[in-house]
């Protein structure tokens, strides 16, 4: 994928965090990562993301990588 094309993966951290009652700074917390951090992943506009940060995530969310993220389709 050339540097200048856009990915499409959408992050669901939103609506994984407001199903749980947790706010973004105590998740930064649960997981030891800054809230700047998780901020960037929650509005699309992470361009990459540790398995490590991965898995905390989803250990303290209760979910599997594909709640947390999806593939948007390209529509016409």
């Amino acid at each position: 994928m050339p540097p200048e094309e856009e990915h499409r993966v959408q992050v669901h951290l939103d609506r994984l965090l407001a199903e749980r009652g947790m706010t973004l700074s105590e998740l930064a917390t649960r997981v030891g990562v800054t809230v700047a951090n998780l901020s960037i992943l929650k509005n699309d506009r992470a361009k990459a993301i540790r398995f490590s940060t991965l898995t905390a995530i989803c250990h303290e969310l209760d979910c599997q990588p594909g709640d947390l993220l999806s593939v948007r389709e390209d529509g016409p």
